[in-house]
């Protein structure tokens, strides 16, 4: 699965997240753990949509089958 990727615009969100209550910056260290953090649960819903597409008999993942897994 993929391991890597910018951190930057997860830095933009957390910033445009944070300007409501105040909040300008956002470490490089935050930035980083959000990144895993959003890989681990990446990781997970892209797991369990493979097991929906697999239990419905498809080889294809499709949007249905995300949304479940992110409800479940």
């Amino acid at each position: 699965m993929v391991k890597e990727f910018p951190a930057s615009p997860l830095e933009k969100i957390a910033r445009e997240a944070g300007k409501p209550v105040g909040v300008d910056r956002v470490s490089a260290s935050a930035a980083k753990e959000l990144r895993n953090i959003l890989l681990e649960i990446s990781d997970k819903v892209a797991l369990d949509s493979v097991a929906v597409a697999h239990h419905a008999g498809r080889v294809t993942i499709k949007r249905e089958d995300i949304v479940l897994a992110v409800r479940k």
